[in-house]
């Protein structure tokens, strides 16, 4: 059996297999093309639609049979939420998913980071790789709740906030939308539809995109485009920084910029800012971006392909309080391709060297991204984790039996090649990359937390 990370995956025997997650909680699935998004209610997998063609909710375990899919399907989505929808995830036992392969033996098992004040989680996937599937852990959190997932998946929520004694009468359901029981004590009556509308689209009434798309194409960038997320995240950062009267990537709240765009539910690969106060019109704010080196280099940067800008008075002073953040979400792939990259990254300083190239080691990934998604989620930076556990610990426990391990960790750079570079720049961190006697390697990374990314480099010998 296999023990999975966030982000680890293996692939799954031929025929139908089975996940389960025990415990007060509501299963359901999402059944998407490779554009990540519902054709229609029929894809919606719920309590009360619990059937679809290849998938089967029978209380609290999801059967899927992948072959029987409808046509183009090529990803199953497995979603977790209370089944009281008023009680955030983090009151509850922490959901583990359970896998199992045809004649009941069981293959996987996944235990995510325990959530805090999300509502719905993520918890993992069944995707199509050429002709096989495999199984990847997610553990990803939503804390506006099926909101969030309406934004990522084209389906649309359309919330009753009020709960009520238990209705004589079934409610009429929104048109086109699976029927919803008439019985759920307190619970939220909630009715989900597909739609075709863009799901993140966020509205410019200040003419913000046109101005930063023309200077993007004036420096040969390919344009962005408004994200809602973003934009929740903007004016929340905005209003926090406004009550406080002065600027800082963490409000008098204690909650970093970063962390309000992932509590939006928001994933990134790399993620900009600009937090600034003065300018009174989105056309001076962007000039006054343009004016320096750094701020004009965020807003040109060509990985973003997201943005959102929000503004908001302070109290005493009068003074406008601008957030601008510029992100690209994370993708299916990004996972490998980016510790692929740093894995090169590293290889070359070794090569400039003179020493052997270090192997990928499986175990060593998947313990290095657990740490990184774990300094992330629990907001800590440090070799050991609260629990007391070093380096060789989580290497153990991920199942390697390297004799030897070494540990990088790093936090705040926005890519590969700025986060090794920071490592050859440190005595210490540049002794474990250019160690004769490692041998393997394995990297994690993750976006949140106050440092707004996270990176772990586990050698191996």
């Amino acid at each position: 059996m296999s023990e999975l990370v966030p982000g680890g995956n293996l692939p799954l025997p031929g025929g139908s297999v089975t996940v389960r997650v025990p415990g007060p909680f509501d299963v359901s699935a999402l059944i998407t093309d490779d554009g990540g998004k519902v054709r229609g209610d029929a894809d919606f997998v719920f309590y009360n639609q619990p059937s679809a063609p290849g998938a089967r909710l029978h209380g609290d375990t999801l059967t899927v049979d992948p072959p029987r899919l409808r046509h183009g399907a090529t990803r199953i989505t497995v979603v977790v939420s209370p089944a009281d929808p008023g009680t955030p995830l983090g009151r509850l036992p922490a959901p583990t998913l359970h896998v199992t392969a045809p004649g009941g033996r069981t293959i996987a098992r996944f235990a995510p980071p325990r959530p805090r004040q999300e509502t719905v989680l993520l918890l993992a996937e069944i995707y199509r790789r050429g002709d096989s599937w495999k199984l990847r852990a997610l553990g990803q959190g939503y804390a506006d709740g099926l909101a969030g997932i309406a934004r990522d998946f084209g389906v649309d929520v359309v919330e009753d906030a009020t709960p009520s004694p238990v209705p004589s009468a079934p409610a009429p359901p929104v048109a086109g939308a699976p029927p919803m029981p008439a019985v759920r004590p307190t619970a939220t009556m909630q009715t989900l539809s597909a739609v075709t509308a863009p799901p993140v689209a966020s509205p410019d009434p200040d003419g913000f995109l046109g101005l930063v798309n023309s200077a993007r194409t004036n420096a040969g960038s390919p344009p962005v485009v408004l994200d809602a997320r973003l934009a929740t995240a903007a004016r929340a950062h905005a209003a926090a920084m406004a009550a406080a009267g002065r600027l800082g990537v963490e409000g008098r709240d204690g909650v970093s910029v970063y962390q309000r765009i992932t509590a939006t539910g928001y994933t990134y690969l790399t993620v900009g800012e600009h937090l600034v106060s003065g300018p009174r019109t989105p056309a001076e704010f962007v000039a006054y971006c343009l004016r320096t080196e750094q701020p004009r280099h965020t807003l040109h940067e060509p990985a973003f392909t997201h943005a959102a800008v929000a503004y908001v008075r302070g109290g005493r002073s009068g003074d406008m309080y601008w957030t601008a953040l510029w992100a690209r979400p994370l993708a299916p792939g990004d996972l490998s391709r980016t510790a692929a990259e740093v894995v090169d990254l590293t290889n070359r300083e070794r090569a400039r060297a003179g020493l052997r190239a270090l192997a990928v080691d499986p175990a060593l990934g998947n313990a290095a991204q657990a740490y990184s998604t774990d300094m992330a989620a629990r907001a800590f930076y440090s070799h050991t984790s609260p629990e007391g556990t070093q380096p060789w610990d989580r290497a153990a426990a991920a199942g390697s039996r390297m004799r030897a391990i070494g540990e990088n960790i790093a936090c705040g750079q926005r890519s590969p090649a700025e986060v090794v570079e920071g490592w050859m720049n440190s005595p210490g961190h540049r002794a474990n990359i250019l160690k004769r006697d490692f041998t393997h390697i394995g990297i994690g990374f993750a976006g949140g937390g106050p440092a707004g990314m996270y990176w772990t480099q586990l050698f191996g010998a």
